[in-house]
């Protein structure tokens, strides 16, 4: 009976450390108007409390997230908190008519929601039409109290989030292309904490700066905020050590460059270690897709190490910006720490395989009469999944269709497998009118809870061939193995990692390649899978993946907040 009383005592002092090492962190975004100047030219923008990017939200694991977000600007608006599970508050989550409807301008809403078994760097942004190009910013989020990095504890920890400018209203820039059927207007510059760095015109003053001093090691929060491009980032002279990617922990891996696609986080270990001087960090386009037009410039952050005395910064050597092979080694060397704290083991039976394809299509022009649009063959520019081009609805949100069992809004019928079989990398398909062409609709995977799912992504070269980052909300998932070529389950199943594989939010499956993904559905709710090219979403390439409710109270999914906006 001692015993007994002992053990129940222990367990209530745990659970009361628990509860006492959790906080409620509470922050309001006033969204408005902000004139900055930029490249010798003057722009209103749309930010987050006056400043560009946005405030950096800082948390530890099991606290409250509490956001009051004011619409004051003149466009709808949504936050995603990029990566956060959103455990049973899919509410919370933020894509606009996938879980909720849109804040509309000078309305409010508050976001709560729990990080829970969460550890590292992730990020918010807005989640309507290309707002996110300046609306966004960092989340971190550190151990619970009593807990520790599994890597020695850096001097200070420095956000670095890298985003792309443009010299016009970025809504615009995106519905001149909508309704021409046109690729949109290249960006031009891309940022380091929202400055181009002294490489761009009239930018030389508010190059972003970081001081170092000699012998200390920093942890580098790398962010990519950028919306069409992926990128290469480098600091001359000096080696970094990759030690967590989209919030998770992975073996270190040395390296003197970092690839990271739009949506992914990665945290770097960079020791001061050279002669004390100034030292460029640097981000420079990979531009996967052949023959397709891009911002092909550099941004510049400087490294400046107490006593410097030199007056110009070294420049690293920049990947070229069709380095695949440096792309592909970056992507396919990381792998999981088995001792982090929220490691589980990769799940062995398949409940549901899909085989999906992404890449680029067209649409029928449509207009009156036999209008032509400028895209190829000309049609209109599209993209799909499963030559299935995701439209969102605009009468309600998914998520209330699914909470309230209401037809109408989306179908459950997104294919398994593609509806055709073809040379998917061959370039000789890229204008294949026989394949290319697509449909718009609102086809999602619907999935019983707890379902363990395995995706197959396989590029295709309809149009053109690239790297696309996918993003699955809600999840994490298992990158079991990545390629080259056409899939093929026979010969690729054996490079498959069962031991420790990387995880994350965010893949980009590899230029006329494929990925495999693997995760299980333990999160009641709609949860989107797209493109985070953020010109790739409204043409199209994406889908939903439908979660059924658990057989309990803690696995179905709560009634939504009282206050959440209506459409």
């Amino acid at each position: 009976m001692t015993r007994q009383v002992f053990l129940l005592g222990f367990a209530l002092v745990l659970l009361a450390s628990s509860f006492a090492s959790a906080a409620i962190v509470e922050h309001s975004f006033h969204v408005e108007n902000l004139t900055v100047n930029r490249l010798c030219n003057t722009r209103v923008i749309t930010a987050v409390n006056g400043s560009l990017p946005g405030p950096t939200l800082r948390v530890r694991e099991g606290d409250t997230l509490v956001i009051h977000v004011f619409n004051l600007s003149p466009y709808n608006l949504t936050i995603h908190w990029h990566g956060v599970f959103q455990l049973l508050s899919g509410w919370a989550d933020g894509p606009e008519f996938v879980t909720q409807c849109p804040i509309r301008p000078r309305h409010s809403y508050t976001y709560r929601f729990n990080i829970t078994k969460q550890e590292g760097t992730l990020w918010w942004h807005a989640h309507v039409q290309w707002l996110r190009a300046t609306v966004y910013g960092a989340l971190i989020i550190r151990p619970r109290e009593g807990r520790s990095y599994p890597f020695p504890k850096p001097h200070k920890e420095v956000p670095i989030l890298l985003g792309e400018w443009w010299n016009a209203n970025v809504i615009d820039v995106e519905n001149e292309a909508l309704a021409s059927g046109n690729a949109p207007n290249i960006s031009d510059a891309y940022t380091i904490n929202g400055q181009p760095g002294d490489l761009y015109p009239c930018s030389s003053n508010k190059t972003f700066r970081l001081n170092v001093v000699h012998g200390k090691t920093y942890l580098l929060r790398i962010i990519n905020a950028a919306l069409n491009n992926q990128l290469f980032f480098k600091i001359a002279d000096h080696k970094m050590t990759v030690v967590a990617v989209d919030a998770l922990y992975t073996n270190p891996y040395v390296t003197d460059v970092v690839v990271t696609g739009p949506g992914q986080t990665t945290d770097v270990l960079f020791k001061a270690d050279q002669p004390p001087g100034l030292y460029y960090m640097a981000a420079n386009p990979y531009a996967s897709a052949a023959g397709v037009q891009f911002d092909n410039t550099t941004t510049t952050g400087i490294i400046v190490y107490n006593g410097a005395t030199q007056s110009t910064p070294k420049m690293p050597v920049l990947p070229a910006f069709n380095d695949t092979p440096t792309a592909h080694k970056f992507f396919s060397n990381l792998t999981g720490l088995l001792t982090g704290p929220f490691w589980a083991h990769v799940p062995r039976d398949v409940d549901e395989h899909m085989f999906i394809t992404v890449g680029l299509g067209l649409v029928a022009c449509g207009g009156p009469g036999n209008a032509s649009c400028p895209g190829p063959l000309g049609q209109r520019f599209a993209a799909s999944m499963n030559n299935a081009s995701f439209q969102l609805p605009n009468k309600s949100s998914m998520l209330e269709a699914f909470f309230n069992d209401v037809g109408g809004v989306y179908t459950t019928d997104f294919p398994d497998n593609p509806p055709l079989s073809f040379d998917y990398t061959n370039p000789n398909n890229s204008l294949n009118q026989a394949i290319i062409m697509t449909t718009k609709s609102t086809k999602v995977k619907k999935v019983k809870y707890n379902a363990t799912i395995e995706i197959v992504m396989q590029n295709t070269a309809l149009i053109g061939i690239e790297n696309h980052p996918i993003h699955l909300h809600g999840f994490n998932f298992y990158v079991l193995a990545q390629g080259f070529g056409n899939f093929n389950r026979t010969r690729d199943s054996r490079k498959f990692n069962f031991v420790n594989p990387q995880k994350r939010n965010t893949i980009g499956v590899p230029v006329g390649g494929w990925a495999v993904v693997r995760f299980r559905a333990n999160n009641p709710g709609v949860w989107l899978m797209h493109c985070h090219l953020d010109v790739h979403l409204p043409w199209g390439l994406a889908t939903a993946f439908v979660v059924e409710n658990g057989p309990t109270p803690s696995t179905t999914l709560p009634p939504p907040p009282p206050d959440l906006p209506k459409c």
